[in-house]
């Protein structure tokens, strides 16, 4: 992406510097990072040293995409493992570069992007793929003739690069917090029928059903020994007056 190339490049000029012609420097005389074969190649082909110092910044970001960016195919490239493989394409060469990442994501090591290469990136954690990326670039640096002169540079630009290129991943692919759904609310105007049970029976009170029996038993008792008093009253008396008239006539 376009927008990435121009996050990454400042980031890789940073390291770079300025211009420098170092005896112990194989790319020979540089200025942003770029060679004389490389000024000469992109910019201006019969470019002297002096051209080199005086090199424009629209000369400077046209070799970076060219050279560096469009060789590593990095705009198909996750953010922020296309600004790690650019900064070691910059350091150590694009075909280097893309066949460290091609070991680091288990793809053929032809140090060309392809369709399965790409694949196989999407297919690996791009956390997993920038530290990898770092660790087995700095071993590669650290196994170099000039490690004692530059090593100290080199390591520091590697550790930057790796926090840099993790935040753009990260910052690229935040977490999305799963969505909150929110209970259905009940009307107002329709409230939740109550559930009415049948009323049960009212239980057995052995205690009053049995009070009120025996003040029945004890009302029909007291009756009934009433009336067979008032009987035999009755009875009595007619036996009496009978004896009397008895007594009168019968002598």
């Amino acid at each position: 992406m376009e927008a990435n190339f121009r996050r990454a490049l400042p980031l890789v000029l940073k390291h770079e510097g300025g211009f420098v012609n170092h005896p112990r420097d194989p790319g020979g005389a540089t200025n942003k990072g770029i060679t004389l074969a490389n000024y000469r190649r992109y910019v201006k082909q019969d470019g002297s040293v002096d051209d080199l110092k005086a090199i424009r910044p629209d000369e400077v970001e046209r070799v970076y995409k060219l050279f560096y960016w469009d060789a590593v195919k990095a705009d198909l490239l996750p953010p922020g493992v296309d600004y790690a493989v650019f900064d070691f394409a910059v350091n150590s060469g694009p075909g280097r570069a893309i066949r460290f990442l091609q070991r680091v994501v288990g793809a053929v090591q032809d140090g060309a992007i392809g369709a399965a290469t790409l694949a196989a990136v999407k297919a690996t954690s791009h956390d997993r793929i920038i530290n990898r990326l770092c660790d087995d670039r700095l071993s590669f640096l650290q196994g170099l003739s000039t490690w004692s002169t530059f090593g100290k540079g080199w390591g520091s630009r590697v550790a930057g690069v790796r926090a840099h290129a993790l935040d753009m991943a990260h910052s690229a692919s935040p977490t999305t917090p799963e969505p909150v759904v929110d209970p259905v609310p009940v009307p107002a105007s329709a409230p939740e029928p109550a559930v009415v049970a049948a009323r049960p029976a009212a239980p057995a009170r052995p205690d009053v059903e049995e009070n009120a029996a025996s003040k029945n038993t004890r009302s029909g008792t007291a009756a009934g020994g009433a009336i067979a008093a008032f009987i035999a009253g009755i009875a009595a008396a007619a036996t009496y007056f009978w004896n009397q008239i008895i007594s009168l006539f019968g002598g």
